[in-house]
């Protein structure tokens, strides 16, 4: 394959320098964003086969790796991306929410397109949105997450890129990524989430998502309960998919917390593949790491990836928002929990890589998700919270909500009001000084023999509360991912239990169970 000059070195090193926005980019992202939003969905895929039919089916134009999930969705994306590089494949990446700038939701070789493709695209299929819109197909026009959509497909093609890295944006089967038949269909876990759409029970919302699985792709799943797990056993039946399954096909084998993320082994298609560094936190990630390998390899056809393929895939990994430590002393790190689920990876992780004590969290989050259950679970790992909102949606909880129902959780002395983002980090920075200047108060220390505390800020809830400070603390980056920041955590040595999935177990009870319906 002929390298292209985006290839090169330099020219990779060229991407991460930051370029302005233009007025006229801003005016284009705010118009696009007023169209109908996410959380508002016309479930159809007709508006978005309009659109692909009249740009010539650029979905068409190269394999597609498709990844759904209810958690880890885009930082396996960004896993596969990065792995997809490492083999010397020109990539195009599709992914939501973005943190700062609309232009991070499409990416070509790992970095966000600029300002001005961005733009040049939009004007190529400008016109022929406005056709769609015309039609009102389903009631309505086109929506945001559509005509972006048709935007990342129509740059990808014209690239163009060897392969596609297509995050769905909720559910799967209507999904509008899913105007391409995924080569790959990838499933992260699955659980519960948009419960007011997708549905209720974990069977519900599976089926949403294992409608991604087509005729002709290959299937790869992370480790799911088992109710979720029976849905996506018969999809790939019905579909007569190939399966690689977590636990039974491939999988996580161990890790070890390190400088700067952590040490992991990993099942893979050539028997197992130990001492790979990845630069993020959390057993999650590496989880995550895991399914991304397989999910490369089901696109080569089996073929195993060499050790030092993956691990340099892995050292071009850039997961903004994700356990980002974007400021230091007093360190701040970002990373979103929308639902219980995501939370309590967050809890999780922030115990196990850092060592703050105290913690001071600082949380938004939208009005319709489940904010009890997530700060239920955030409350034991934060010594005091600072509920704020966003500026840029309604859908926002007010700050007098999320205090109300902080205070029953945390107790009214641990918990602050800001009415903006600015004002919640200004509270939490000033009081972690506070306590920089002064050394640790005994009362805060929740362990006797523990080293001194180390004040630490955590931001969390939702992505764009997330977005929304990142773009205070970082102010020099206008699209997350265009320059890497650092971030590292302390060492730590301890060795972490690794559990198992029961696919290999559970196969033969579910395809039991699907003879019998």
């Amino acid at each position: 394959m002929t390298q292209s000059s985006s290839d090169t070195p330099d020219a990779r090193a060229t991407a991460h320098v930051r370029e302005p926005a233009s007025g006229r980019h801003q005016q284009i992202s705010a118009t696009l964003q007023r169209r109908w939003p996410e959380h508002r969905v016309g479930p159809s895929l007709d508006r978005i086969r309009a659109l692909c039919d009249l740009l010539g089916d650029p979905q068409r134009a190269m394999p597609v790796i498709q990844i759904t999930g209810t958690n880890g969705k885009g930082s396996t994306a960004i896993m596969v991306d990065a792995l997809l590089r490492s083999v010397g494949l020109r990539t195009g990446r599709f992914g939501s929410p973005h943190l700062t700038d609309v232009r991070e939701r499409i990416c070509v070789d790992g970095v966000p397109i600029s300002a001005d493709r961005f733009d040049d695209a939009w004007d190529d299929i400008a016109p022929y949105v406005s056709i769609v819109d015309g039609r009102r197909l389903g009631g309505i026009e086109m929506t945001f997450f559509e005509v972006l959509t048709g935007l990342a497909y129509a740059v990808f093609a014209d690239a163009p890129v060897d392969v596609a890295v297509v995050e769905v944006g909720m559910g799967g089967l209507w999904d509008a990524t899913s105007v391409a038949d995924a080569t790959v269909a990838v499933l992260a876990p699955i659980s519960y989430d948009h419960m007011h759409i997708l549905g209720n029970t974990l069977t519900e919302i599976a089926t949403e998502k294992a409608g991604i699985i087509k005729a002709g792709s290959h299937v790869v799943s992370a480790g799911q309960d088992p109710e979720a797990a029976r849905v996506i056993l018969a999809r790939c039946a019905e579909t007569g998919s190939p399966l690689s399954a977590e636990g039974r096909d491939f999988g996580l084998l161990d890790r070890v917390p390190a400088l700067g993320g952590q040490v992991i082994a990993v099942e893979a298609a050539g028997g197992p593949v130990r001492d790979l560094h990845l630069p993020l936190y959390g057993e999650h990630m590496a989880h995550n790491a895991a399914l991304a390998v397989a999910a490369v390899e089901a696109l080569l056809g089996g073929k195993p990836l060499e050790p030092p393929v993956i691990q340099d895939g892995f050292d071009q990994v850039v997961a903004p928002g994700r356990m980002e430590v974007v400021r230091r002393s007093p360190t701040i790190v970002l990373d979103s929990a929308h639902n219980p689920h995501g939370a309590r990876a967050v809890a999780a992780t922030i115990t196990e890589a850092f060592t703050f004590d105290p913690l001071i969290g600082v949380f938004a989050a939208m009005r319709d998700k489940d904010i009890h259950g997530v700060l239920e679970i955030l409350e034991p790992v934060m010594n005091r919270i600072v509920v704020t909102t966003v500026a840029s949606t309604d859908r926002a909880a007010a700050p007098s909500e999320l205090g109300e129902i902080a205070r029953e959780i945390f107790g009214a002395d641990r918990v602050r009001e800001a009415p903006t983002m600015a004002e919640a980090l200004e509270i939490a920075v000033a009081d972690a000084d506070r306590l920089l200047a002064s050394g640790p108060d005994p009362d805060l220390t929740r362990a006797e023999g523990e080293p001194p505390a180390t004040p630490g800020i955590l931001v969390t809830g939702t992505v764009i509360g997330v977005g929304e400070a990142r773009g205070l603390l970082v102010p020099g980056e206008e699209a997350a991912g265009e320059s890497t920041s650092a971030a590292s955590a302390g060492p730590a040595t301890s060795q972490i239990e690794i559990g198992t999935t029961d696919w290999g177990a559970a196969t033969a009870a579910e395809e039991d169970g699907d003879a019998r319906s």
